[in-house]
This record gives C-alpha cells, structure tokens and sequence, in this order.
C-alpha cells in the first residue's frame, strides 16, 4: 500500500480530487505530549481514487492539500469532524467548506447519539472495520500495510456511508437541518478560542469576586503559555493548582512554595515569575472593578417538573421525527426552556430545531398542550388554554 512521501506525487493526486464531486476525509494525530494536535496521516479518498499522505515527510508541502480543502465546489465529507476541520485550521490557517459530517447526519437521520464510525459503516455497509490498529502510534515509521489499510478503511467506507446519509436526509427534506449544523461546525470562532475565556472550561469552585479575578488571570496566562510551548495545559500549571492559587493569591515565590499543589522548586523558574507577576496584577484591581461571580437563575416554582414533562416531550418527539434526542435538545436546553421559557438562550429554540421540538416545548411550558396515557401510549393533546 503506497504511503506519499514526495512532493510530485502528492501534486499530481490532489490534481485528480479536484476534479471531484465530493472527497472523504480523515486525519490521525498525536496530541497527548502537545498543545496543538500533531498531524500524522491525511487518508482521502474519492470514487476511483484514493490516497495515504504523509505529512511527517520532509519532502512534501501540504499546499495543494489546504488548496483541496478550501475549494468551494467540492463537498468535504468527514466522520466527527471537529477534530479533523482543528488540524487543518491550526496547519494551514483555514477552515474546509463546504463540510458534510456524517456523524452528525446519523444523528438527525435516526442512527442515535454520537454513532462510532465503525458503528455507522457495520448498519449501512455491512462491513466490519477491523480496529486492531486504533491505538496505533502514527509518528511511528514505517507504518505496517495493517496500520494503513486501517486507515485508508476510515474513507473508503465513508463514501458509501456518505451516500447514504445524503439520500436519506434529501428524502426526509432534512438536507436544510444539516446545512444549519455545518455553518456551525466551520465558523472560525469555533476553533479560535480567546485565553480570555479558558477560565469557562473550569469547574467554579471560588466564592469571592477576587477569587474569581484571579482565576481568570491564571487560566489566561496558563492558555497563552501552552499555546507559545506547544505541551498541554496541565504540564504548565494543572488545574488543582489554579484553583489553589485563586483561592491562596499567593504574592511572592515563597507563598508559592507553600502551595501543595506545585512542584517542589516550582517558584524559581521563569514561569513562577510570570506567574506571580500576573496573580500580583490581578490582585490589584480595585473592589468596583472586580468581575461577578456567576450565579446560575434561581429556579422558578414549578420548573423542576415542567422539566420531566419537557424531557417526556423530548422522547415523543425524537421517536416520531426519527431522530435522536442529543440533536434536538440537550438537558441544559430542557432546563432553560422550564425556567425561563421564550427568553431561553438556547439552541432548541433556533433554526430547525424550534420548528420540530421548541415551539411544541415553549406550547407545553405555557399550558396550550399536555401529556396523557391513553390506551397503553403517551399522548399529546391541546388543551385550548395559554398562560
């Protein structure tokens, strides 16, 4: 099985998919020793072509690849994409479009919640992957015939699969549902996160608005740090120790050796003064300048169970449409919609999603219509009522 090593060959392949309807696409990485995901393998493939390129290769320039995924003519179709769309942004500074995610389109065509690729291709395909190779090393060279054929096998089955789910969602008049998702899944912001708002990935465990302050600062500098060495985050400070350092505020190296959560010696290095520097300038934000903690709405009187009937309805609705619940409206969707009604923020209550499931929700939450048993089967009905 030929792997592209060479600059030439890879020209000539990309010069075949571009005369492409669509091509299937797939990535492998390593990312467990590094900030930004390390690219091993771009698998492609399209009817009558299909290619293994090696980006490791000090012979090759992925131009003509990113030139392939920024074409507009042509559909680039992935399995859970999210990953694979954050390579490319990271490697080449832009985002494939137009992007077909068959995880997604198994979702809101009936397969169920995040449906494995393998899954995925058993149901439609009949075929069996073999998965022998999923924990391969990919910065490995050479990679066995077994290794590459396991991964050209993540494209070549997803033509079929691909196929499939775009027939399938154009019968159901659902192709506008998925469009709605991609736009989504290839906006830039996505893949463009501020260090401002790393402290949102955290879990609150601070009490006081300088607390807070702090946090913010650290999970910031923490974000900027990482991303400049290229490690994960928790190899420059884990997340125990930025919650320590909010809630301690330590102001010099020997407050910092005290922390139980940094290593010993921790508070000489260059990073504990850059650290410092910025607990120090957080600290010094005066009282009426310090950010709110954020407080979850309080729950209005009833929300609790309007919220069961609205995951009732949630079923209901999924089971007639043929699709699954996650993609019509999350639990944090359910308890917004119970507590707030028509002012929820939320995605159930936009686009195609408030078509299918919202309007029906915010109808139950108002008390136009209701659940009952009857004849062994829950049912809606209207009750001729509003608030």
């Amino acid at each position: 099985m030929h792997l592209i090593t060479k600059q030439d060959d890879l020209n000539s392949v990309i010069a075949r998919f571009e005369a492409a309807e669509f091509v299937t696409v797939d990535t492998e990485f390593i990312r467990e020793t590094t900030y930004w995901p390390e690219l091993c393998l771009i698998q492609i493939a399209t009817p009558g072509t299909s290619a293994l390129i090696d980006p490791l290769s000090p012979e090759i320039e992925l131009e003509p690849f990113f030139r392939l995924m920024a074409n507009e003519k042509i559909v680039k179709v992935f399995h859970a994409a999210r990953q694979d769309i954050e390579i490319i942004f990271n490697r080449g500074g832009l985002i494939p479009h137009p992007v077909f995610d068959t995880q997604v389109a198994a979702m809101v065509c009936g397969f169920g919640d995040s449906v494995s690729y393998d899954q995925l291709v058993q149901k439609i395909t009949g075929a069996h992957i073999d998965k022998s190779s999923r924990f391969t090393d990919w910065r490995n060279r050479p990679l066995t015939d077994k290794q590459l054929e396991y991964a050209l096998a993540d494209v070549t089955y997803l033509m079929e699969v691909y196929r499939h789910l775009k027939a399938e969602l154009e019968r159901e008049d659902r192709a506008h549902w998925l469009n709605e998702e991609m736009e989504i899944l290839t906006s830039r912001e996505t893949y463009d996160p501020h260090p401002e708002d790393a402290w949102k990935r955290l879990k609150m465990r601070i009490r006081k608005p300088q607390e807070l302050a702090v946090l913010k600062a650290v999970a910031a500098w923490r974000e900027r740090e990482a991303r400049e060495r290229n490690v994960p985050r928790g190899r420059v400070v884990k997340d125990e120790a930025v919650y320590e350092i909010a809630q301690q505020q330590p102001h010099d190296a020997a407050a910092l050796a005290r922390l139980r959560t940094t290593p010993r010696g921790w508070e000489r290095s260059a990073a504990a003064t850059a650290l410092l520097a910025v607990v120090n300038e957080a600290l010094s934000v005066p009282k009426e300048q310090l950010p709110k903690l954020p407080r979850p709405p309080q729950a209005a009187e009833g929300s609790n169970a309007a919220a069961e009937l609205l995951k009732v309805l949630l079923r209901l609705i999924a089971e007639k449409e043929g699709v699954a619940t996650k993609v019509l409206a999350s639990g944090d969707d359910i308890d917004k919609i119970a507590n707030e009604g028509e002012k929820a923020d939320v995605a159930a209550l936009r686009g195609w999603r408030r078509e299918v499931f919202g309007e029906q929700a915010l109808k139950l939450v108002r008390g136009e219509i209701a659940i009952k048993f009857e004849k062994r089967k829950i049912v809606v009905f209207e009750t001729g009522e509003g608030e």
